[in-house]
């Protein structure tokens, strides 16, 4: 029941972020929580285990849910997880506004696929698109899909979320994505697109997405402008 879960997620994750329930303090007990939202203990426990796995709270043995989220000074995005930028538009407020530069059907060529991991001669959908937040154009995002994959992306598609065509649309499985973080000095495309100003270099996001499958559906590069951005993980210690 991932719609249940997923939505006391994102209302205890607000309430959070807006302060309700502040930095290092506990979020109210499991009994009054599966009270107010009139869930089962599993339900919750659930939707406060996602926001451990985002860094938002940790449990504490014996005193509850603690509150560790603190608010970035950053635009933050989430590398651990897989979070289409539609989805961290809308979770962390964005004044955000998307430009298709080009959207077209390529066939991988022994380049393309040397770089992406895409089999020579798979039909995918090349789409190039800039993110402006606040008006600055910040973000080029640069993408490659598996068109048998996902079949049927248009510029409307484009300018919204492939991943929510691919998986409410379509049925897709989205499970499993590898990330690389570089820093490279800024292209003559990068200046064309961008809003650089004197900025030689940018930080940017490689992925490949895997569907339930285990076939490559998508990769991604996203190249940002570093001065307005943060990339965050959370990690887990695992004692042997």
């Amino acid at each position: 029941m991932k719609a249940r879960y997923d939505a006391i997620y994102r209302d205890i994750r607000e309430s959070i972020e807006n302060g309700t329930y502040p930095y290092q303090g506990f979020l109210p007990s499991e009994a009054e929580l599966t009270a107010t939202y009139d869930c089962s203990h599993n339900t919750l426990r659930r939707a406060l285990g996602l926001l451990r796995d985002q860094g938002y709270v940790q449990p504490v043995h014996g005193k509850g849910v603690r509150v560790i989220y603190q608010e970035p000074e950053r635009t933050t995005f989430t590398v651990g997880g897989i979070e289409s930028f539609h989805e961290a538009e809308e979770r962390i407020r964005l004044d955000a506004q998307t430009e298709v530069v080009a959207l077209e059907q390529v066939t991988a060529t022994p380049e393309i696929s040397f770089r992406t991991g895409f089999e020579e001669g798979t039909e995918l959908t090349s789409i190039v698109r800039v993110r402006r937040i606040g008006g600055e154009a910040l973000i080029l995002d640069v993408n490659l899909f598996r068109a048998a994959s996902i079949p049927g992306i248009t510029e409307e598609v484009a300018r919204g979320s492939v991943y929510e065509y691919a998986e409410k649309d379509l049925g897709v499985s989205i499970a499993m994505s590898k990330r690389a973080i570089t820093v490279e000095r800024a292209t003559a495309r990068d200046r064309e697109l961008l809003d650089l100003g004197d900025i030689d270099y940018l930080a940017v996001i490689t992925s490949q997405t895997f569907d339930a499958q285990g076939i490559l559906i998508e990769c991604t590069q996203s190249r940002h402008r570093p001065d307005h951005f943060c990339f965050r993980d959370t990690a887990v210690r695992h004692r042997v």
